[in-house]
């Protein structure tokens, strides 16, 4: 016996055996029964019946060419040291523009948006002196 307290239960570690070999299920007298499946006639008929819709797959469909963009995007990187980003929400058309406006240059993006931040600032400087 050990010298920990009793618990209450009746079922201690120690009382816990094993079941004897006579109390294992003989199984010798169950015999697997033999599958019968159905007529594929019949299980076609019930299944058009039933409007039933099989889930088969069907003959791939030829796929028309895929077609390249005309206008491939070009990339716009270059190491220019710059490294805090901006993001903003513009319209559409006013992206495009920017985006032209970069390309015909050749500046990259944060280039060009140095570029159009010192021209408002000049305007801004030009409106001060001729108010």
């Amino acid at each position: 016996m050990s010298n920990r307290p009793s618990l209450g239960f009746d079922d201690d570690d120690e009382s816990v055996t094993p079941p004897a070999k006579a109390d294992v299920l003989d199984l010798s007298g169950f015999q697997p029964k033999p599958v019968v499946r159905p007529d594929r006639q019949k299980v076609a008929e019930a299944a058009a019946k039933a409007q039933f819709r099989s889930r088969e797959a069907k003959a791939p469909v030829a796929m028309a060419p895929v077609t390249t963009p005309a206008q491939v995007k070009v990339t716009r990187r270059r190491r220019t040291g710059r490294s805090a980003q901006l993001n903003l929400k513009c319209r559409p058309d006013t992206i495009e523009q920017f985006y032209a406006i970069a390309d015909a240059n050749g500046w990259v993006l944060g280039e060009a948006f140095e570029r159009a931040v010192d021209l408002l600032e000049q305007d801004v400087k030009a409106k001060r002196k001729g108010s």
